[in-house]
Protein backbone atom coordinates (compact mmCIF):
# COMPACT_ATOMS: atom_id res chain seq x y z
CA UNK A 1 0.00 0.00 0.00
CA UNK A 2 1.53 3.58 -1.09
CA UNK A 3 0.27 5.87 1.80
CA UNK A 4 0.73 9.52 1.96
CA UNK A 5 3.07 11.99 4.05
CA UNK A 6 3.07 15.11 5.32
CA UNK A 7 -0.61 15.24 6.55
CA UNK A 8 -0.43 17.93 8.30
CA UNK A 9 -0.53 21.61 6.47
CA UNK A 10 -0.17 24.95 8.18
CA UNK A 11 -3.21 25.96 7.26
CA UNK A 12 -6.94 24.44 5.89
CA UNK A 13 -7.52 20.78 6.03
CA UNK A 14 -5.74 17.72 4.20
CA UNK A 15 -8.16 15.29 2.33
CA UNK A 16 -7.25 11.82 2.36
CA UNK A 17 -8.18 9.57 -0.82
CA UNK A 18 -7.75 5.95 -0.83
CA UNK A 19 -8.27 4.74 -4.38
CA UNK A 20 -8.61 0.26 -4.49
CA UNK A 21 -8.45 -2.17 -6.86
CA UNK A 22 -11.23 -4.60 -6.33
CA UNK A 23 -9.23 -7.28 -8.41
CA UNK A 24 -6.02 -6.70 -6.68
CA UNK A 25 -7.19 -5.84 -2.73
CA UNK A 26 -3.56 -5.90 -1.96
CA UNK A 27 -3.07 -2.75 -4.04
CA UNK A 28 -4.03 0.88 -2.89
CA UNK A 29 -3.07 4.29 -3.10
CA UNK A 30 -3.62 6.97 -0.41
CA UNK A 31 -3.21 10.72 -1.44
CA UNK A 32 -3.06 13.74 0.71
CA UNK A 33 -4.92 16.66 -1.02
CA UNK A 34 -4.71 19.92 0.95
CA UNK A 35 -8.18 22.05 1.45
CA UNK A 36 -9.00 25.66 1.66
CA UNK A 37 -12.17 26.90 2.02
CA UNK A 38 -12.28 29.78 -0.47
CA UNK A 39 -14.30 31.30 -2.83
CA UNK A 40 -11.18 30.70 -5.60
CA UNK A 41 -12.15 27.68 -7.38
CA UNK A 42 -8.83 25.71 -7.18
CA UNK A 43 -8.67 25.92 -3.62
CA UNK A 44 -10.50 22.36 -3.38
CA UNK A 45 -11.11 19.05 -4.75
CA UNK A 46 -14.12 18.88 -7.42
CA UNK A 47 -16.28 15.78 -8.41
CA UNK A 48 -14.99 16.27 -11.54
CA UNK A 49 -11.63 15.52 -10.06
CA UNK A 50 -11.96 12.01 -8.52
CA UNK A 51 -13.63 10.63 -11.45
CA UNK A 52 -10.82 11.56 -13.33
CA UNK A 53 -8.01 10.35 -10.30
CA UNK A 54 -9.51 7.36 -10.52
CA UNK A 55 -9.78 6.71 -14.30
CA UNK A 56 -5.99 7.42 -14.09
CA UNK A 57 -5.40 4.74 -10.77
CA UNK A 58 -7.90 2.06 -13.07
CA UNK A 59 -5.25 2.09 -16.03
CA UNK A 60 -1.92 3.30 -13.47
CA UNK A 61 0.06 0.83 -15.88
CA UNK A 62 -0.12 2.77 -18.53
CA UNK A 63 1.31 6.01 -16.74
CA UNK A 64 4.85 4.83 -16.08
CA UNK A 65 7.57 7.04 -17.28
CA UNK A 66 4.97 9.07 -19.32
CA UNK A 67 4.87 12.65 -19.62
CA UNK A 68 1.60 13.65 -17.99
CA UNK A 69 0.74 17.64 -18.08
CA UNK A 70 -3.11 18.68 -16.03
CA UNK A 71 -4.21 22.15 -17.39
CA UNK A 72 -6.26 23.94 -14.26
CA UNK A 73 -4.53 21.99 -11.41
CA UNK A 74 -6.18 23.41 -8.84
CA UNK A 75 -5.03 21.36 -5.61
CA UNK A 76 -3.89 18.23 -8.04
CA UNK A 77 -5.62 15.50 -7.23
CA UNK A 78 -5.42 13.81 -10.39
CA UNK A 79 -2.19 15.27 -11.23
CA UNK A 80 -0.41 13.94 -7.87
CA UNK A 81 -2.02 10.48 -8.34
CA UNK A 82 -0.30 10.16 -12.18
CA UNK A 83 2.68 11.15 -10.77
CA UNK A 84 2.35 8.45 -7.45
CA UNK A 85 1.70 6.44 -10.70
CA UNK A 86 5.15 7.07 -11.83
CA UNK A 87 4.41 9.38 -14.75
CA UNK A 88 6.30 12.45 -14.97
CA UNK A 89 4.14 15.05 -14.34
CA UNK A 90 3.93 19.09 -14.78
CA UNK A 91 1.43 20.28 -13.10
CA UNK A 92 0.40 23.74 -14.44
CA UNK A 93 -2.48 26.60 -13.21
CA UNK A 94 -3.19 30.46 -14.27
CA UNK A 95 -0.06 32.41 -14.57
CA UNK A 96 -2.14 35.13 -13.06
CA UNK A 97 -3.01 32.54 -10.35
CA UNK A 98 -0.31 32.21 -7.58
CA UNK A 99 -2.18 30.97 -4.97
CA UNK A 100 -3.92 28.01 -7.10
CA UNK A 101 0.08 27.40 -8.61
CA UNK A 102 0.70 27.86 -4.62
CA UNK A 103 -1.50 24.69 -4.10
CA UNK A 104 -0.01 22.92 -6.41
CA UNK A 105 3.12 22.37 -4.91
CA UNK A 106 1.71 22.22 -1.33
CA UNK A 107 0.00 18.72 -2.57
CA UNK A 108 2.96 17.80 -3.91
CA UNK A 109 5.04 18.58 -0.61
CA UNK A 110 1.96 16.87 1.31
CA UNK A 111 2.59 13.45 -1.07
CA UNK A 112 6.40 13.55 -0.75
CA UNK A 113 6.51 14.25 -4.42
CA UNK A 114 10.14 15.97 -5.42
CA UNK A 115 10.31 15.72 -9.20
CA UNK A 116 6.72 17.63 -10.46
CA UNK A 117 7.37 20.69 -12.19
CA UNK A 118 4.97 23.31 -11.37
CA UNK A 119 4.27 25.79 -14.50
CA UNK A 120 1.87 29.13 -15.02
CA UNK A 121 -0.01 28.54 -17.91
CA UNK A 122 -2.87 30.38 -19.20
CA UNK A 123 -5.49 28.57 -21.55
CA UNK A 124 -5.18 29.92 -25.02
CA UNK A 125 -2.12 32.10 -24.34
CA UNK A 126 0.33 30.51 -27.05
CA UNK A 127 3.37 31.57 -24.21
CA UNK A 128 7.14 30.70 -24.06
CA UNK A 129 6.70 28.15 -20.95
CA UNK A 130 3.73 26.08 -23.05
CA UNK A 131 6.16 26.28 -26.42
CA UNK A 132 9.33 25.14 -24.31
CA UNK A 133 7.24 22.46 -22.96
CA UNK A 134 8.64 19.06 -24.00
CA UNK A 135 6.58 16.46 -25.83
CA UNK A 136 3.50 15.70 -23.60
CA UNK A 137 1.77 11.93 -23.71
CA UNK A 138 -1.13 12.58 -21.97
CA UNK A 139 -3.05 15.93 -21.07
CA UNK A 140 -5.27 15.95 -17.90
CA UNK A 141 -8.02 18.22 -17.22
CA UNK A 142 -10.76 18.45 -14.53
CA UNK A 143 -13.87 20.13 -15.24
CA UNK A 144 -11.84 22.93 -17.20
CA UNK A 145 -14.98 22.92 -19.80
CA UNK A 146 -16.67 25.07 -16.63
CA UNK A 147 -17.21 28.40 -18.09
CA UNK A 148 -18.23 28.35 -22.38
CA UNK A 149 -16.03 31.57 -22.70
CA UNK A 150 -12.92 29.45 -22.23
CA UNK A 151 -13.65 26.35 -24.09
CA UNK A 152 -11.95 27.21 -26.80
CA UNK A 153 -8.73 28.90 -25.40
CA UNK A 154 -8.62 25.31 -23.25
CA UNK A 155 -8.52 23.48 -26.89
CA UNK A 156 -6.43 25.80 -28.61
CA UNK A 157 -3.54 24.70 -25.64
CA UNK A 158 -4.40 21.31 -26.37
CA UNK A 159 -3.65 21.81 -30.02
CA UNK A 160 -0.49 23.60 -29.29
CA UNK A 161 1.06 20.51 -27.74
CA UNK A 162 -0.30 18.48 -30.45
CA UNK A 163 2.35 19.84 -32.52
CA UNK A 164 5.22 18.33 -30.55
CA UNK A 165 3.34 15.04 -30.32
CA UNK A 166 0.72 14.93 -32.68
CA UNK A 167 -0.35 11.19 -30.77
CA UNK A 168 -1.51 12.70 -27.44
CA UNK A 169 -4.46 12.40 -25.93
CA UNK A 170 -6.48 14.39 -23.86
CA UNK A 171 -8.04 12.72 -20.75
CA UNK A 172 -10.88 14.87 -19.08
CA UNK A 173 -13.81 14.86 -17.16
CA UNK A 174 -16.77 17.24 -17.38
CA UNK A 175 -19.61 17.82 -15.22
CA UNK A 176 -22.78 18.68 -17.09
CA UNK A 177 -24.89 21.91 -15.97
CA UNK A 178 -26.61 22.63 -19.33
CA UNK A 179 -27.62 20.65 -22.33
CA UNK A 180 -27.29 24.05 -24.18
CA UNK A 181 -23.23 23.69 -23.71
CA UNK A 182 -21.20 21.90 -25.96
CA UNK A 183 -17.90 21.82 -27.37
CA UNK A 184 -18.93 19.41 -30.77
CA UNK A 185 -18.61 22.49 -33.25
CA UNK A 186 -14.95 23.45 -31.92
CA UNK A 187 -13.79 19.75 -32.32
CA UNK A 188 -14.85 20.26 -35.37
CA UNK A 189 -13.28 23.56 -36.24
CA UNK A 190 -9.30 22.40 -34.50
CA UNK A 191 -9.45 18.99 -35.87
CA UNK A 192 -10.21 17.08 -33.08
CA UNK A 193 -12.01 13.44 -31.88
CA UNK A 194 -13.56 13.34 -28.83
CA UNK A 195 -14.42 9.77 -27.38
CA UNK A 196 -16.94 9.53 -24.33
CA UNK A 197 -16.22 6.78 -21.69
CA UNK A 198 -18.74 4.90 -19.56
CA UNK A 199 -18.15 4.91 -16.25
CA UNK A 200 -18.67 2.04 -15.11
CA UNK A 201 -15.53 0.85 -17.68
CA UNK A 202 -13.46 2.22 -14.97
CA UNK A 203 -15.58 1.46 -11.64
CA UNK A 204 -16.73 5.33 -11.49
CA UNK A 205 -20.03 4.68 -11.69
CA UNK A 206 -20.43 5.44 -8.06
CA UNK A 207 -21.20 8.48 -5.97
CA UNK A 208 -18.91 7.88 -3.68
CA UNK A 209 -15.10 7.50 -4.91
CA UNK A 210 -11.59 6.81 -2.99
CA UNK A 211 -13.11 6.83 0.59
CA UNK A 212 -14.87 10.50 -0.14
CA UNK A 213 -18.40 11.41 -0.62
CA UNK A 214 -17.65 12.25 -4.30
CA UNK A 215 -19.04 12.87 -6.90
CA UNK A 216 -22.27 12.97 -5.16
CA UNK A 217 -25.05 13.21 -7.30
CA UNK A 218 -23.19 14.87 -9.90
CA UNK A 219 -23.38 14.04 -13.56
CA UNK A 220 -19.96 13.47 -14.29
CA UNK A 221 -19.03 12.46 -18.10
CA UNK A 222 -15.34 11.13 -18.55
CA UNK A 223 -14.03 12.21 -22.46
CA UNK A 224 -10.84 11.63 -24.28
CA UNK A 225 -9.64 14.23 -26.90
CA UNK A 226 -7.16 13.13 -29.64
CA UNK A 227 -6.02 14.77 -33.11
CA UNK A 228 -8.24 13.22 -36.14
CA UNK A 229 -6.23 11.19 -38.41
CA UNK A 230 -6.52 13.65 -41.44
CA UNK A 231 -5.06 16.39 -39.46
CA UNK A 232 -1.64 14.51 -38.65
Amino acid sequence: MMEASGAEMRSGTCRVFTFKDAKSPQESLSVCIPEVLDPQYGMYVWPCAVVLAQYLWFHRDQLRGRAVLELGAGVSLPGVVAARCGAQVTLSDGSDKPLCLENCRRSCEANGLQGVTVLGLSWGDVSPDLLLLPKQDVVLGSDVFYDPEDFEDVLVTFVCLLRKNPKAQFWTTYQVRSADWSIEALLHRWRLNCVTVPLADFDADRSELAGSTLPGSHSVQMMILTRRPEAE
